[in-house]
């Protein structure tokens, strides 16, 4: 269901600009008055509620190429779409009563708004909006961890995503990339701690701000740790564990490939540029995975809270009833097979 979302949400995003006749330009740049609110140390307070929801895919569609931005009219035009996207989604329950359904406007934010600075894509470098190909070495490994993984789909809780385990989201990160529900973050800092909790998973990021170096232990998310350079946060990211899905892959980290992403490096800038707007860039560099590092932004805007509890793990039936389900599958094969051999 959700690969599929993910194709309609590109495929919806490249038909409409392709027919648009007027010009792509970017958006007016911001008030240069208006200065980010202060904590006692000085530094600029990034405390609140943030949202990097958007209907910009993580890479400009085939269909756009050489077209960076979109133009306010293009801007509104999909979150309209967006909008019916989600009413037929909700309509399905009766239109396909034999089916399970989907995620309906109850959970899905797709159609709320487009990037504010009307991208066309997350990725922002390369310039054609793309990832850069993967080296051959982590090509093969990607693609034989997939064909593995076609025969292997629910041999065991390992074979199954992060997500499915409700272990961790994309959202989290780093860097922290939009998903089709649930893209809300509380910050919470101080002098000389900067906390980032993750609605998705409930995943809580605590970043040292204190100079301290980076604990050689290697974690989902990564080690953090955090400087100031004038009134952008910049935190570094290393020590990740390699076992999560790749990037790009349909929002479920799906494929069962896992990215080898034991040396990668993430570095996060975070900046107040206006009071509803904390500027989120990435830049991801893995020179054993990718042919170049590869960067991001996203304007996450401000929300009134609370975040609330997302509760995957309590006894996390999915899981258990699609491995549950896998077994009774392969008895019923076996006992086919057992039947035909007499």
């Amino acid at each position: 269901m959700n690969s599929r979302f993910a194709l309609l949400t590109v495929i919806s995003l490249a038909i409409f600009l392709s027919s648009a006749s007027m010009a792509a330009q970017a958006p007016p740049a911001k008030s240069s008055t208006w200065t980010a609110p202060r904590l006692p140390d000085g530094r600029p307070d990034l405390s609140g509620y943030w949202s990097n929801n958007t209907i910009a895919p993580l890479e400009r569609p085939a269909a756009l190429a050489g077209k960076e931005f979109v133009t306010e009219d293009e801007a509104r035009a999909l979150e309209r779409e967006a909008r019916e996207r989600t009413r037929a989604s909700d309509r399905q329950a009766s239109e396909r009563p034999g089916e399970v359904g989907d995620y309906n406007a109850a959970f899905k934010e797709d159609s709320r708004w487009a990037l504010p600075n009307k991208r066309t894509s997350i990725i922002t470098d390369p310039k054609d909006g793309r990832m850069p190909p993967l080296t051959p070495e982590a090509q093969r490994k990607f693609e034989a961890d997939r064909e593995y993984h076609s025969h292997h789909v629910h041999d065991g809780p390992e074979d199954m995503t992060t997500i499915e385990r409700c272990i961790t989201w994309i959202t989290s990160g780093p860097p922290m990339l939009p998903s089709f529900y649930n893209n809300n973050y509380q910050i919470v800092q101080t002098h000389d701690h900067l906390s980032i909790v993750t609605e998705m998973v409930h995943d809580v990021r605590i970043i040292p701000l204190d100079g301290r170096p980076h604990a050689d232990i290697r974690q989902w998310m990564g080690d953090s740790r955090g400087h100031w350079e004038g009134d952008t946060l910049v935190v570094e990211t290393i020590n990740f564990n390699g076992r999560r899905g790749w990037f790009g892959a349909p929002m479920t980290e799906g494929s069962g490939a896992k990215r080898p992403d034991e040396k990668m490096r993430v570095i996060e800038r975070f900046t107040r540029t206006a009071p509803d707007i904390l500027l989120y860039q990435f830049t991801v560099i893995d020179p054993g995975t990718y042919a170049k590092p590869w960067s991001g932004e996203i304007p996450m805007r401000s929300f009134e809270g609370p975040v609330y509890e997302y509760a995957c793990h309590e006894g996390n039936y999915g899981m258990q009833l699609i491995l549950s389900g896998a077994r009774a599958e392969e008895k019923e094969a076996e006992n086919a097979a057992k039947k035909g051999s007499k």
